[in-house]
């Protein structure tokens, strides 16, 4: 028998009380059923733990804890506040004890400290980026955007497109407090957004909102001290390509072969293949993706089909994909769904 997945999309509501839209995944012909809707407000972004047992989801008043049910279905189990504005990113360090929120309008990184049965406690931990950056309008204060754990699960590093840089802290086992210990300088007006691990854990990936570029780092924990050496910078797009364009989120195959990333603006989907020894990456695809402002792209579970999710024509659009040609090709119809922001798929019968 076939695994058997859920798709989790999280949208912003406007006019619409359900911000978290279930669907059931149907491998073979690429397509998504829809199956329920959460009731929750402006559900930008939301994470699995580790453990693949409950669900986190951003809100306007902080955070939302789900516990996963064996058909995919959510069940509420709390929330909490995060003392401060509206998260944009969440993530859970890899024993699943601590919650991290990104706060881009404040620039602020909440810890949350979770309990056993996937509740959350209450925050252990609060820390504001302080300076200035150097475009008025946008990068003029610190705009934390994406908060992930080294594989290790030694350090947390803290993408600040503000600032142009990435934070690295280590993370107290205990109570969850945070300390500064390096700094990861980005090209200057560059924006970095969205921050990924290779599944080996000895690669960063760091997506650059203004520049459209990724750059790749290799990582090493040379006893208690981090070392990210930049290996690679590649473009996500087209060497013509829309003005305005903005890179958005980053997305690894489950099989950790591809990685994915959406041209919001430019309209358009970039596939890479990952060298599983080197880190680094080769372009395979970049191409339209037939709707307006992709905020999120992700390949199907089996990478036979791909879907994107267009924030501003509000509609999730499908492909099949032939990853060795370079092709995408439009599967059936679009999925209309209000103002879509972030996907995650999710194998059901996980234990």
């Amino acid at each position: 028998m076939s695994d058997k997945y859920v798709a989790y999309v999280s949208t912003y509501t406007q006019g619409d009380n359900y911000g978290i839209h279930i669907y059931d995944v149907d491998l073979d012909e690429g397509r998504f059923v829809l199956k329920d809707k959460v009731k929750i407000s402006n559900s930008s972004y939301v994470t699995i733990t580790h453990n693949s047992k409950y669900l986190y989801s951003i809100t306007d008043f902080g955070v939302e804890a789900y516990k996963i049910e064996p058909d995919g279905g959510l069940t509420i189990l709390g929330n909490s506040g995060i003392n401060g504005m509206r998260g944009c990113y969440l993530s859970t360090d890899y024993e699943d004890k601590f919650l991290f929120v990104a706060g881009y309008h404040d620039g602020k990184i909440t810890v949350l400290k979770l309990k056993e049965d996937g509740n959350i406690e209450g925050i252990c931990d609060e820390i504001f980026h302080k300076g200035w950056g150097n475009v008025a309008e946008r990068n003029f204060r610190p705009h934390v955007s994406c908060v992930k754990m080294t594989r290790d699960n030694k350090y947390l590093c803290a993408a600040d497109l503000g600032m142009d840089y990435i934070d690295v802290y280590t993370v107290n086992k205990t109570t969850g407090k945070l300390k500064l210990i390096d700094i990861i300088h980005s090209e200057q007006n560059s924006a970095p957004r969205h921050i990924k691990f290779s599944k080996d854990g000895h690669h960063m990936y760091v997506v650059h909102e203004l520049n459209n570029k990724i750059d790749v780092y290799e990582y090493l924990d040379k006893g208690n001290d981090p070392a990210f050496d930049k290996i690679q910078t590649i473009s996500t797009v087209n060497d013509y390509f829309a003005k305005g364009s903005a890179a958005s989120a980053l997305s690894i195959s489950k099989d950790g072969q591809y990685m994915v990333s959406s041209n919001a603006g430019d309209n358009s989907v970039v596939i890479f293949s990952m060298d599983q020894h080197t880190g680094e990456m080769s372009k395979v695809l970049c191409l339209p993706i037939s709707g307006d402002y992709p905020k999120d792209a992700c390949l199907f579970p089996d990478n036979r089909h791909l879907v994107s999710l267009n924030h501003e024509s509000n509609t999730m659009t499908f492909f099949t994909v032939d990853l060795e040609k370079g092709l995408l090709m439009m599967n059936q119809k679009e999925i209309k769904v209000q103002k879509p922001n972030c996907i995650i798929f999710h194998k059901l019968g996980q234990e």
